[in-house]
């Protein structure tokens, strides 16, 4: 019968098993054996998670209305400190434990607390009933100060344990609250220590969330790190809009009023705050609590929020009669979206005791119902605003749409051809190694192009004049644009937030135009479209100028080429005699020029001269601003710009 025990080799594992095998572990000392259980681990994230703990005790009074301000301070030695000037905890004997005060309870008792029967706190954030007990199980050294009915009491604990029996301190007139203080314990967490940054971003939020209540920040200027505080007192009146305005600060948004306000729920049962907006460009965020406890999984409130949101702009725009609205998913309107959402609510459950995510099924219906009618009021109010954001989310599901279509618009090959966008002339080589594609002006010269390239590597999509200026255009006429379409498809790396380079078919990207005033009009156009909506493109070096000759000088079987009229003086002197006819030729275009010559001059690897066009980091700032003045929606600056730099442009054309 042993054999059924035996381990590896045959080697029995155990020859008994009965009662007195059976370990029994009492008060606090299961967190100690087992910390992952309650706190997630003993990293640095559990680490700040046990003053997040007492924080958001704090917290629990303030949203009750029993206080206003709350003092956080981190000490050397890895000390700190919350004080609130609440209700402070009871200190009178438990009922149940009559030779126990309620204090004692609290912090040497798992599941015990005044959150469990909804008397003392409607809404709360702590309601495990561990939160407390387990700080003080984990910390090396804990110390409590209550003021209470004009008196002050004190204890001291130390790994769950008391260290010294409740005292009264004396009285007290002007001071109430609870004031906690502990030091984590190195058994547990080893040389982990609190990190200033951290903490003042936890007091920040905290502060946000809540607009009545104003937090005192205070840190030993020692352990500042990065632009964090010593001091501060965090108290924002407008909450989470104040929030978002900085978040958001110099980012640009398809509406220029946030979706934001307060919303109560019916009978009773909490309310919820909301500051929510969609930005043009880049990633956006979206940042969810319950009771003021951070919920980064989301949860049912977030998808009340979600339903809301999509149910309200597929609503406007079957009103507006717009048949592609049907199309939008949640996905499509979260692309963007930059907000933030904070719920109320009665006995909140959680998954697990890190709180992550808000499980209750009634908070989904709550959140939607509240936000869903506010969404359509805030739409009728503003219809530009609506239209534009309509707009923004239609093109996101289009583009979800067409990337479920056709992934990546394949290469040509000799066994699959396939449809390519606008007139583009694609290449053979399947690999974007050694590839380029040149944007031509006009059919006549893209026809020149393609005669003059070579078709392994070189690629030619010829655009019909002058393209929008995306500087100057909104996005509803760049969207519309085919010419720019046809571009963006062609080129496979999409633009905007779904620019990807790993996805650009093409090793270069090269503007060529004709060497004249038109020619440089349209290559200033499509640089400005590439800076606009793919600069990471530009940055990584690679968009060119093409160089084609503006000029053919021949006389005795030669034939040498210039660029420009002060190119033609300079190849006269150096290849042809004095007194030495020479016959001058001008190319009125790319289309008039010869595909031999222009492979020669232009196209050809061994003679051509491309320009790089680059995006120099230090002189980002000054790009910017030429490229608003020169290429934006304000004429008064390109007359300025003019004015300024008309002085050198003369000396330059005297001097060629």
């Amino acid at each position: 019968m042993n054999d059924l025990f035996a381990g590896r080799g045959g080697k029995a594992v155990a020859s008994s098993y009965n009662a007195a095998d059976i370990e029994v572990l009492e008060g606090l000392e299961p967190v100690r054996r087992r910390p992952g259980m309650y706190i997630g681990g003993t990293d640095e994230n559990a680490l700040h998670h046990l003053a997040a703990e007492i924080i958001d005790n704090a917290m629990d009074e303030a949203v009750a209305g029993h206080a206003d301000r709350i003092e956080v301070v981190l000490e050397a030695g890895n000390w700190i400190s919350v004080r609130d000037n609440g209700r402070g905890i009871p200190v009178d004997p438990h009922p149940k434990f009559p030779k126990l005060s309620a204090l004692e309870v609290i912090l040497t008792t798992l599941h015990s607390g005044g959150k469990f029967s909804g008397k003392s706190y409607e809404t709360s954030g702590g309601l495990h009933g561990v939160g407390s007990s387990v700080v003080n199980a984990l910390a090396e050294a804990l110390e409590v100060e209550v003021a209470r009915g004009g008196e002050l009491f004190r204890q001291t604990y130390a790994r769950g344990k008391p260290t010294s029996k409740l005292k009264r301190e004396g009285e007290t007139r002007n001071r109430r609250g609870t004031m906690i203080r502990f030091k984590p314990d190195p058994e547990i967490f080893g040389p982990l220590a609190f990190k200033a940054e951290r903490l003042f971003r936890l007091c920040r939020s905290k502060a946000y969330l809540y607009r009545g209540v104003e937090i005192r920040w205070k840190c030993d200027p020692a352990l500042i790190t990065g632009d964090t505080p010593a001091e501060s007192v965090l108290h924002f009146p407008g909450g989470l809009s104040d929030f978002l305005a900085t978040a958001i600060e110099g980012r640009s948004a398809v509406v220029p009023t946030p979706f934001a306000d307060t919303a109560e729920f019916p009978d009773g049962a909490g309310r919820c705050e909301y500051a929510i907006t969609w930005l043009e460009q880049g990633d956006g965020f979206l940042s969810t609590y319950a009771n003021t406890i951070p919920t980064p999984q989301g949860g049912t409130h977030e998808a009340g929020l979600r339903a809301a949101l999509l149910k309200g702009l597929r609503a406007y725009g079957e009103m507006k009669k717009e048949k592609r609205a049907a199309s939008i998913t949640a996905e499509d309107l979260l692309t963007g979206l930059a907000g933030m959402l904070s719920v109320f609510i009665r006995d909140p459950h959680f998954q697990g005791q890190t709180k992550d995510k808000l499980t209750n099924a009634d908070a989904q219906r709550l959140t939607e119902n509240a936000l869903r009618d506010r969404f359509d009021h805030w739409l009728a109010a503003d219809p530009a605003s609506a239209d534009n954001l309509l707009a923004f989310a239609i093109e996101r599901a289009e583009e979800r749409l067409r990337r479920r279509a056709e992934k990546e618009t394949p290469r040509k090959t000799a066994t699959r051809k396939l449809r390519l966008p606008g007139k583009l002339t694609d290449c053979s080589r399947e690999s974007s190694e050694g590839t380029e594609i040149f944007l031509v002006e006009g059919d006549s010269a893209g026809g020149s192009a393609k005669q003059a390239r070579d078709r392994e590597t070189q690629a030619v999509l010829p655009l019909r004049g002058k393209i929008l200026n995306v500087a100057s255009a909104s996005a509803e006429k760049l969207r519309g644009n085919q010419e720019l379409k046809d571009l963006i498809e062609a080129l496979g790396c999409g633009v905007g937030e779904k620019f990807d380079i790993a996805r650009l078919r093409y090793g270069r990207v090269i503007i060529m135009t004709d060497a004249d005033v038109d020619g440089a009009h349209i290559a200033a156009l499509l640089m400005t479209f590439f800076y606009k909506e793919t600069p990471e493109l530009v940055r990584q070096g690679r968009l060119y100028l093409a160089q084609p000759p503006l000029f053919r000088l021949q006389a005795g079987g030669k034939s040498v080429y210039a660029m420009d009229d002060r190119d033609r003086e300079r190849q006269m002197k150096r290849h042809f005699k004095a007194n030495q006819k020479v016959e001058v030729s001008r190319f009125k275009g790319l289309g008039e020029m010869p595909a031999q010559v222009l492979k020669e001059t232009t196209m050809g690897a061994k003679n051509r001269v491309l320009l790089k066009v680059v995006l120099p980091p230090e002189e980002r700032a000054r790009t910017a601003e030429l490229m608003e003045a020169l290429m934006g929606r304000r004429p008064e600056l390109r007359f300025k710009f003019i004015q300024d730099n008309a002085a050198s442009l003369d000396a330059e054309a005297v001097d060629a």
